[in-house]
């Protein structure tokens, strides 16, 4: 089964220019490929709840892409709306997901709890929320990589070996 996926960084300051490169977004960018996924787009937002939510429901609806993986704005700082934005355009959560990413978290920060990303289904695409961090992309991928691309095998009325 191929996968089509597109990356979306929620950062302000990144999305202004002035600041360094999307670390995290070229890592999400490389785990989804490591999934086997073609990247149909990878982009830069500001922390913006509307823009955020305007951004999923392009590429789920629009684009018709598999995944949706976006980095930053899931802590608990105010500007950190993207779980919020991901609740407005999703039509079902998979808790398991984001569950399984902040407990992969645990024994590398003592911060792990403050973790707000969610995981959630929009039609046949999955959306997923992954920290800011670059390696902390890394290490919630390594435990979420094998459910990804069956999640989207079931969701595209697959039986994934039922």
């Amino acid at each position: 089964m191929s996968l089509r996926a597109a990356v979306v960084t929620v950062s302000t300051s990144k999305s202004g220019g002035g600041e360094a490169d999307d670390e995290s977004g070229a890592r999400l960018a490389a785990f989804a490929t490591g999934l086997g996924a073609e990247i149909a787009g990878t982009e830069i937002i500001p922390d913006d709840r509307t823009a955020i939510a305007e951004r999923l429901r392009h590429w789920a609806d629009e684009e018709g892409c598999d995944l949706v993986l976006t980095t930053g704005g899931t802590g608990v700082a105010p500007s950190d709306v993207t779980p919020e934005a991901t609740r407005d355009v999703i039509e079902r959560e998979a808790p398991g997901v984001a569950e399984a990413m902040r407990a992969a978290s645990r024994e590398h920060t003592r911060h792990w709890m403050l973790s707000r990303g969610v995981a959630g289904i929009r039609g046949r695409t999955l959306i997923v929320n992954f920290p800011g961090s670059p390696r902390s992309i890394d290490q919630a991928g390594a435990v979420i990589a094998d459910a990804l691309p069956h999640a989207v095998d079931l969701l595209h009325g697959g039986h994934g070996g039922h």
